[in-house]
């Protein structure tokens, strides 16, 4: 039981800094936050990966719960969206976690 609640501590850490990240990034650079890997120069590139692979999790679920014709969720979608976003919460939230750690002890 412990161990299952670890686990579903680290994937709220990575889903709360993924959504904190994606609302900060939408604030200062005043536009939306998508998966995304382009950019005008090298510098831009490596930070749209970075905040691609923060944001990321929260992005997908959001990409999951989009609506189709006629306001209405499809299941595939939203359960794709669902276990890919909090999979990769556990994996930002277990580097976050790490980081903290190491830096704290």
């Amino acid at each position: 039981m412990n161990e299952l609640m670890l686990a579903a501590f680290i994937v709220a850490v990575g889903l709360v800094l993924a959504a904190a990240a994606t609302h900060l990034y939408q604030g200062v650079f005043r536009e939306q936050a998508m998966l995304r890997y382009d950019g005008k120069t090298y510098l831009h590139t490596v930070g749209h990966l970075v905040m691609s692979f923060v944001c990321g999790p929260y992005i997908m679920l959001q990409m999951g719960w989009q609506q189709q014709k006629g306001s209405t969720l499809a299941f595939v979608p939203v359960l794709i969206g669902s276990l890919v976003g909090f999979g990769w919460a556990f994996i930002t939230g277990l580097i976050f976690m790490s980081v903290y750690v190491a830096v704290m002890l």
